[in-house]
């Protein structure tokens, strides 16, 4: 039998580039929108409703269907596990799509901006508008991160590249409507343009998988064991929960920020502020499913523990440089257009999240060992860790009232962060071991 090569750093970063294209694009969205609407009538209160309500809040109705990408990478091998990934996929995708309508549409609306997050009187209507304009969001993205997952795991990772060109392209053209027409809110114009960019996403996803599903599928060995109902949600269960928690923490920000100091300035800051942030910790996130699928390869753990650091380290220090160098400061003045004492706030607050791009590539290389040996509950764990210290430091913030709230948003954002990552290098020691025993066997098996 010839002798296997080890998993080689070079081609890591070959299956990464095309995915890390498409979530550096998708990172690039938040900020797009939020220097769009800070160009366009009602631009304070329309950041604040986005920020502090719409965004987080269809983030947490999606959270269930968010990991369907890293669900169907790992488990649709054969056309019966697709179907089943399908199956579920709709039935939960058409459930939340219900969920968000009646949240929208209906008095819990008031008891979610009023009551919960305590929001600013202003910020409401706004906030009611933008979030029924989204009813769309979660099932979109649950059929087309499903299909994504096929495209991944059968080498057609581009296609996710492309699907997410279409999605900009469409967010950016009614963007640049908006701003044309020139009287239109920007709660609306920032709504409807993330709104037709999923859709528009999904339906390229939806005609990319069809030479998958019809040429390469059909032709797949079938898995043995076959994947059943009860083994998808064993293995799905954790993963469908750790995206809500993880998620719990945006609209805890707006509340905890709504009842500190400079509670508007903080929740208009915060789009702009995450957006950024978002961006450079996308590249890192786009390292979850490299490892997922990598993992089967013959000695991985070196190429890409050693991947997972050199993105990190890079990617922390572009935002090291970023705030360090008036390079922060244009990005929120000239880019975000922030007001200018908003804009203060943001570029002193870039300093507490500058580890957070470092965190988040060490987060997917923990977590996609994690994912491929299905050890899935340690994922739900560590979410759970980032959630709790979030909410201490806070809490902390809405006890101590000296500080602005962003700046504590912030700096429970990294912290929380870390402490996810840390439980997961814990929990993820196991499936790494496997990984190393499987390929020291002379059979390839764990001895």
């Amino acid at each position: 039998m010839p002798e296997r090569s080890p998993l080689r750093l070079s081609h890591v970063v070959h299956v990464w580039l095309p995915l890390a294209g498409s979530w550096l694009l998708m990172g690039l969205e938040l900020p797009a929108v939020s220097a769009f609407m800070a160009r366009l009538p009602q631009a304070t209160v329309s950041l604040a409703a986005y920020g502090g309500v719409v965004f987080p809040t269809a983030l947490l109705i999606e959270s269930p269907i968010l990991m369907l990408l890293a669900a169907s990478t790992a488990l649709a091998r054969d056309e019966a596990s697709y179907r089943l990934v399908r199956r579920f996929m709709w039935t939960a995708g058409l459930t939340l799509f219900a969920f968000h309508a009646l949240v929208a549409f209906t008095p819990l609306f008031d008891l979610l901006a009023g009551t919960l997050l305590g929001v600013p009187p202003e910020v409401r209507e706004p906030a009611r508008i933008g979030l029924r304009i989204m009813l769309p969001w979660s099932l979109s993205i649950a059929y087309r991160r499903t299909q994504q997952g096929v495209l991944i795991r059968f080498g057609r990772a581009r296609s996710v590249t492309i699907g997410t060109a279409v999605r900009l392209g469409t967010n950016l053209s009614v963007l640049c409507a908006g701003l044309w027409h020139g009287g239109i809110p920007g709660i609306i114009v920032g709504t409807a343009a993330v709104t037709s960019g999923v859709v528009a996403e999904a339906i390229y996803a939806g005609f990319a998988v069809r030479p998958v599903l019809r040429e390469t599928l059909p032709l797949a060995p079938a898995v043995s064991p076959p994947l059943t109902i009860p083994a998808f949600l064993h293995f799905y269960t954790p993963l469908m929960v750790t995206p809500l928690i993880n998620f719990l923490a945006m609209p805890v920000s707006a509340a905890a920020m709504s009842r500190m100091p400079l509670a508007l300035g903080s929740l208009a800051a915060w789009p702009a502020l995450s957006g950024a942030t978002f961006t450079l910790r996308s590249l890192g996130f786009a390292y979850n499913e490299v490892v997922v699928s990598q993992l089967d390869a013959y000695r991985p753990v070196p190429a890409l523990r050693r991947f997972a650091w050199i993105l990190g380290l890079a990617t922390g220090g572009v935002l090291l440089i970023a705030a360090a160098t008036p390079f922060g400061t244009m990005w929120f003045r000239d880019v975000a257009a922030l007001p200018a004492d908003t804009r203060g706030l943001a570029a002193l607050a870039l300093w507490l999240l500058i580890l957070s791009p470092t965190f988040s590539a060490l987060q997917s290389w923990y977590q996609g060992a994690l994912v491929h040996s299905r050890l899935t509950h340690g994922i739900t764990e560590s979410v759970a860790a980032l959630l709790v210290t979030t909410a201490i430091v806070l809490g902390t913030g809405v006890a101590m009232q000296r500080a602005p709230g962003l700046y504590f948003a912030a700096a429970g954002l990294t912290l929380g962060i870390a402490a996810q990552v840390a439980w997961l290098s814990l929990r993820a020691r196991t499936a790494i071991a496997q990984v190393i025993a499987r390929d020291a066997a002379p059979d390839g098996r764990p001895g």
